[in-house]
């Protein structure tokens, strides 16, 4: 890890929270796939749309490692801080993901900040959620296994998915978390432990929930935080995987700890000596592609279970 961060830091490239959000999601695309495994060659994978409340298609992307009829389904939804990130971004990723859990993957471009603030991220990925639940069986996936995931705010994302699905009676099999921020203010001690000198800086967080949610006192609402959830009781069991050199990392674990507490079902797992963003960065990192395994073992064990 150190080893990628150093080659960052000689690239000398200008801090994301200098950019303009449409400079810095060209700068994120540009780079995403450099440190990634191998683009995996599946025999499906769809561009497709998903109607929100408000009339906006959606972008979506449906990936199959078979052409086997009724696939349990994983909605992901990508990391970048509500600002950048895109179907793109994470088509390494969520290819990986379908072909070792042998499900099939939808991910989304959700609407980013700062053109669109919270909660319509929030919102289009519940609305995705219950359109996959009710007519993705049209795309001959099978809607009674379903499972949400993402990475850092695509895992805040999916967190919430499950809250509100819990809520509307939808079962799901499983929550896959990376990294997922949780906290209202980012104040936990890994935040100032890790502040400075690694992928995700102190001013970036900022940067990224100044565009956001830039009024402080909405990051009280719990689809943004959802460790401030009134209770999660009856949520989908979770497997939520963590860098022990991240900023979110003690977040995670009180999340994890939370859900615990309500009697969830929790595989919590810590990669050591490896930070924020690792799991796209399998070409340097065994850590990453062993995170791919746990997280495609415990999806094909949630589906198994239904």
């Amino acid at each position: 890890m150190l080893n990628v961060i150093s080659r960052m830091a000689r690239a000398r490239h200008a801090p994301m929270h200098t950019l303009s959000p449409q400079e810095a999601r060209q700068f994120y695309e540009q780079g995403s796939g450099v440190l990634e495994v191998p683009k995996a060659a599946l025999p499906r994978v769809e561009d497709v749309h998903i109607p929100a409340r408000d009339g906006y298609a959606i972008p979506a992307r449906l990936y199959a490692p078979t052409l086997e009829a009724h696939l349990p389904l994983l909605l992901y939804t990508h990391g970048g801080g509500f600002t950048i990130g895109s179907i793109a971004t994470h088509d390494t990723l969520c290819r990986e993901l379908a072909r070792l859990s042998g499900a099939a993957v939808v991910s989304i471009d959700y609407r980013r900040s700062p053109e669109f603030q919270f909660p319509v991220a929030t919102n289009d990925a519940w609305d995705a959620l219950q359109w996959l639940a009710a007519h993705a069986g049209q795309w001959g996936v099978d809607t009674r296994r379903l499972a949400v995931g993402g990475d850092s705010a695509g895992g805040t994302l999916a967190a919430v998915n499950a809250i509100h699905a819990r809520d509307a009676g939808l079962a799901l099999a499983l929550q896959l978390l990376f990294y997922p921020g949780t906290t209202a203010h980012q104040d936990t001690d890994s935040h100032k432990t890790f502040a400075h000198g690694l992928v995700l800086e102190a001013d970036a967080v900022s940067w990224y929930f100044d565009n956001y949610i830039p009024n402080r006192h909405d990051r009280e609402d719990w689809r943004f935080a959802p460790l401030l959830a009134p209770d999660v009781d009856d949520v989908a069991p979770a497997w939520i995987g963590l860098a022990e050199c991240d900023p979110l990392v003690d977040e995670g674990i009180a999340y994890a700890d939370k859900l615990r507490l309500s009697g969830v079902a929790v595989d919590l797992e810590i990669y050591r000596g490896v930070t924020h963003e690792f799991i796209k960065m399998g070409r340097a990192l065994p850590e990453a592609r062993q995170a791919h395994a746990d997280a495609a073992r415990a999806l094909r064990e949630a589906f198994a279970a239904v």
